[in-house]
């Protein structure tokens, strides 16, 4: 298991510093051709906010991974014992149903039916799309591993 957590682990960084790396270049390059040649490139703008979604999508696959998501912890910092187990299960399976409902089974609808392609890239829209449904697995897969991890005491429950 601790193999697997590591593949995914460098995957998902590596994939985000490319991200990173290609929406700094993209924008360097933007401003470089509006501000210094005069003449904006046409693609950078398409390219970017693509690669600005892909990189939001995943990044919150790996934010799930690493436990640091975005969590109202209201109720659930205040409880002890087993209401705070319940909880936490409702809130896992919670997650866990929203992710599969809308991102996974949402994604692969509005990936499938897709047919258009961007405007400049000519990207088809059914690429771009398929982000949805990859994080989705993603977190999935990332949290089951979590939840294993924790039972069999390889890793610390936050």
């Amino acid at each position: 298991m601790n193999k697997i957590n590591e593949i995914i682990d460098k995957v998902m960084t590596a994939f985000l510093a490319i991200a990173m790396l290609s929406l700094l270049l993209g924008g360097t390059w933007q401003i470089f051709t509006r501000w210094v040649v005069r003449d904006p490139s046409t693609f950078t703008d398409e390219f970017l906010r693509y690669a600005l979604i892909w990189s939001a999508m995943i990044g919150s696959a790996y934010c799930f991974y690493k436990n640091e998501h975005l969590a109202l912890d209201l109720f659930s910092s205040k409880a002890r014992g087993v209401p705070k187990i319940l909880l936490t299960i409702f809130i896992e399976a919670a997650i866990i149903f929203f992710v599969v409902y809308v991102f996974i089974w949402g994604g692969i609808k509005v990936a499938s039916n897709a047919t258009n392609a961007s405007s400049v890239m000519k990207i088809p829209f059914k690429v771009l799309y398929s982000v949805f449904p990859i994080s989705g697995v993603l977190i999935v897969i990332t949290r089951i591993i979590n939840y294993v991890m924790v039972l069999f005491g390889k890793k610390e429950d936050k």
